[in-house]
């Protein structure tokens, strides 16, 4: 005979520590309502589900209309740090949506995760480090961050997290620094770029020489790059094992070498030849920067003395199957053969 058992096992494809969501149109406004519950479980299971739910845009845009953006504002303050360090993911996870960006740029979101850059929680402060990567891709949300005033702390920290926040943090100072580099300039961003430089991770140097790059579109960064005595390292890394580093090192040269003083901090560490050798690399951005450099270096009567006879390596570029390293190589061919 068949006898009743309730089992003592919780249903399949439940989770206990996620808040159970209504259905429908009530899902997001109930779990704004207990993200302001007093209860911490309750507090912690909301987090979770909107963890989920957040990979949808259309959630993210009503969860933004309904008020949820205030409600994670306030539990980055909270106490307690698996809710600190869920709000921040979610936040994260609605960065990577467009109108979660633009939705933070609207609530001061960028303001209310600043009060974390110093948390004792990694996972927080990486979560933090990713809203502002996404937020720094679109224009406004890199001028955002400058007008926060934030750069001067982003630079200090960039001396003090670990590896794999550095590199969070140089993404976000290379977009930013594209917007203005005043502030950045100011916290004296090239020495502590110096350094990362010669940093024994691949991507950390990649990302320094990007964000030197950056950095050196106003004169004053060009300036503090050739006093900083950064030129030489650059050149070094032009040799680097990585392509990545090379193409992002000849990108900073290219716009280092633009002033006199520059160029002939270049010339003098023999940046010529290092440069030269990547015009055969297979990776676009490496061909395109070198060149560019070279031109740079062209403008100085030794540089272009050099450089004619090796003219020959510009005019294979001039039939590249890329547009832009086509019109890079016949520009650099007319300033090596101008005559005055």
């Amino acid at each position: 005979m068949a006898h009743t058992r309730i089992s003592m096992y919780l249903p399949p494809n439940i989770n206990p520590t996620q808040a159970a969501i209504a259905y429908g149109c009530r899902a997001l406004p109930k779990l704004n309502e207990e993200l302001q519950s007093e209860d911490l479980l309750t507090r912690q299971k909301a987090l979770m589900a909107l963890c989920d739910l957040m990979h949808d845009p259309e959630h993210v845009y009503v969860a933004i209309s309904i008020g949820c953006l205030e409600s994670l504002k306030a539990l980055l303050k909270d106490t307690n740090h698996v809710v600190r360090i869920k709000a921040t993911e979610v936040l994260y996870i609605m960065a990577t949506h467009n109108v979660g960006r633009e939705g933070f740029l609207e609530h001061g979101i960028i303001a209310a995760l600043s009060f974390l850059l110093s948390d004792p929680l990694t996972a927080c402060r990486e979560n933090l480090h990713l809203v502002y990567k996404h937020l720094a891709q679109l224009p406004s949300g890199a001028q955002g961050i400058v007008s926060s005033g934030l750069i001067p702390s982003l630079v200090w920290k960039l001396q003090r997290e670990e590896e794999k926040i550095q590199e969070l943090l140089l993404d976000t100072l290379a977009a930013c620094l594209l917007e203005d580099a005043t502030e950045a300039l100011a916290s004296h961003a090239v020495p502590f770029l110096k350094e990362k430089l010669i940093s024994a991770n691949d991507n950390i140097r990649s990302k320094a020489a990007c964000t030197l790059m950056a950095i050196s579109i106003p004169l004053e960064g060009k300036k503090q790059v050739w006093r900083y005595d950064v030129i030489p390292i650059l050149v070094h890394l032009l040799e680097d094992p990585v392509e990545e580093v090379q193409a992002s090192a000849a990108g900073a040269l290219m716009y280092a070498t633009v002033t006199t003083a520059g160029k002939y901090a270049a010339l003098d560490v023999e940046a010529i030849n290092p440069l030269l050798k990547m015009l055969g690399l297979p990776s676009r951005k490496a061909r395109l920067n070198a060149i560019k450099a070279l031109t740079m270096l062209a403008e100085a009567p030794e540089g272009r003395k050099f450089l004619q006879v090796h003219v020959a390596a510009f005019r294979v570029l001039q039939v590249d199957t890329d547009q832009a390293v086509q019109r890079a190589a016949k520009v650099a061919i007319e300033v090596i053969e101008w005559k005055p």
